[in-house]
């Protein structure tokens, strides 16, 4: 089976190449099964390595991607001081072919651009990262103004299954009031919280509008994510986003 690539819907210029996995398409078994890309699950290290190297070739990829060592942390590193496994949770270029990438299982993963398609970031936000400001950083990155960027969404829990409790809201309404609108409280110490409209929130209070993407949930469609909310042990998708050469 061929892996399956999920492309943003996004007006980005044509050179610069962005995709999701799914975890269809690999070699790995259950609990895994079977695209895993992660090296840290537990999952047989052989199994990883097999599916990295198809996701190189079967994607036409200009490098391995630039994996990182995610921590739920707000750090954001420019490709240039990558090295491998690096802990940061988002990763940003102006350089070409250099392939930006992080991995989820439930957490947002954002990819941005300019609209000239000379500067790109990839970018992990649970909702740890996302409440202390890891989009904000990510931004800041970036020379263009904050009206120029394109923002995409990719999978991630969806607003029917994110139960969370009163620190959650508390950590994101302290920040914004209007984050309230984004969690609908089910009994007195439980709500169902929207990372999608949460994200949206923090761009739009950056001045970006041209969002794209969040309308896919992980936790309910099991055929072609992986969930660590609903499965616990698990694999994880990788989001890749980079500027090909001219």
């Amino acid at each position: 089976m061929t892996p399956h690539f999920i492309v943003p819907d996004w007006p980005a210029p044509k050179h610069i190449q962005a995709f999701t996995t799914t975890r269809a398409g690999g070699v790995s078994l259950p609990p895994y099964n079977s695209f895993n890309l992660a090296d840290h699950v537990g999952d047989k290290s052989d199994n990883v390595a097999q599916n990295r190297q198809r996701l190189v070739q079967i994607a036409r990829l200009p490098e391995s991607p630039r994996w990182l060592s995610q921590h739920h942390s707000v750090d954001v590193i420019n490709s240039l001081n990558w090295t491998r496994n690096v802990p940061a949770d988002g990763i940003y270029t102006t350089q070409h072919n250099h392939v930006c990438t992080v991995m989820t299982a439930d957490c947002l993963p954002v990819l941005i651009c300019d609209r000239e398609g000379k500067q790109v970031a990839a970018v992990h936000a649970g909702w740890r990262g996302l409440a202390d400001g890891i989009l904000e950083r990510a931004v800041t990155q970036f020379t263009s103004g904050n009206n120029d960027l394109l923002i995409w969404l990719g999978p991630a829990i969806g607003p029917s299954h994110f139960e969370v409790g009163h620190d959650v809201v508390t950590a994101f309404t302290t920040h914004a009031i209007e984050a309230e609108q984004a969690f609908t409280q089910i009994d007195n110490s439980h709500f169902m919280a929207d990372i999608y409209l949460l994200a949206r929130q923090r761009l739009h209070a950056l001045g970006i509008t041209a969002v794209y993407g969040g309308d896919q949930c992980t936790v309910r469609d099991a055929k072609r994510f992986f969930s660590y909310r609903r499965d616990v042990t698990t694999g994880r998708m990788a989001s890749l986003i980079w500027i090909a050469s001219p």
